[in-house]
């Protein structure tokens, strides 16, 4: 997938970028449940642009390979957070198949856009979600319980529509949903990594089925998923789970918080910044 002009340290650079932002988002997927797409799909597009990859097609690419990632970690993740009791398995279930619906339409979604529109709502999205986690590192909870089963598949068809999109795997946007209604912080992480699993398949289907007949697409590409840079960052996360995942347990609430708001806050204001 790499335009080799710029020389093997040119080479060494992109590999060594997409390595480090596999361990960082392993760490980050048992930490926050987040599925680590919320570092790949800005550390790809970045090495993407540097490889020569058309720019209309970029941030597909860097999307769908995100999600084609976030399948095994977020097994591995959930599996991590179950032991610890930190999993709703109930909600899980519940939230099933609107959330797999809203994956479905978000993937169809992303393969048509331009994708500067993609860039613009991922970075938009995710500055949003920082400014809530940051300013209420307590958290702050609209009511004391979810809303009931309609308004719950409202929710769950949102965020997977808006993951698939952006090329996360739910937590993003799961765990201050979940946390606006009295959610416990370590059980909404857990769950949404769970949660990350229903939105990565069949968004990671769409896009293959969304960029079958493209032309452009980097080498050994199943169509907007790029093989080579997934390996090479499953290689790096893999191991890094579930430690992030025991570190979960080990810090404040708070803490957590203002770590999940700071992440989002830097990586979407920087894909914000490459629309201009």
């Amino acid at each position: 997938m790499l335009d080799l002009e710029g020389g093997v340290s040119a080479v060494v650079l992109l590999l060594a970028v997409i390595a480090v932002s596999g361990a960082v988002a392993g760490f980050l997927a048992g930490l926050l449940g987040v599925g680590g797409g919320i570092v790949v799909v800005p550390a790809l597009f970045w090495v993407l642009t540097h490889a020569g990859i058309d720019a209309s097609i970029r941030m597909q690419v860097a999307v769908a390979t995100s999600l084609a990632t976030i399948i095994p970690t977020s097994i591995i993740s959930a599996r991590a957070h179950r032991k610890r009791g930190s999993l709703d398995e109930a909600l899980l279930k519940r939230w099933l198949v609107p959330a797999i619906l809203g994956a479905i339409l978000g993937s169809a979604f992303a393969s048509l856009v331009d994708g500067r529109l993609l860039a613009g709502i991922f970075g938009g999205v995710a500055v949003i979600v920082a400014v809530q986690m940051v300013a209420f590192p307590g958290g702050v909870a609209l009511r004391k319980e979810l809303p009931g089963p309609m308004g719950q598949r409202a929710l769950a068809l949102l965020i997977g529509g808006l993951s698939s999109i952006m090329g996360i795997g739910g937590g993003t946007l799961a765990v201050p949903t979940l946390s606006l209604f009295s959610f416990p912080i370590r059980m909404a992480v857990g769950t949404a990594a769970g949660m990350g699993l229903f939105i990565a398949i069949p968004a990671t289907l769409g896009f293959i089925a969304g960029g079958w007949n493209v032309d452009n697409l980097p080498p050994l590409s199943v169509g907007y998923v790029s093989l080579p840079a997934g390996l090479a960052i499953l290689a790096a996360q893999l191991p890094c789970v579930g430690y992030g995942a025991k570190v979960a347990h080990a810090i404040s609430q708070p803490a957590l918080r203002r770590a999940f708001g700071v992440v989002l806050a830097i990586v979407g204001l920087r894909m914000l910044s490459t629309l201009f």
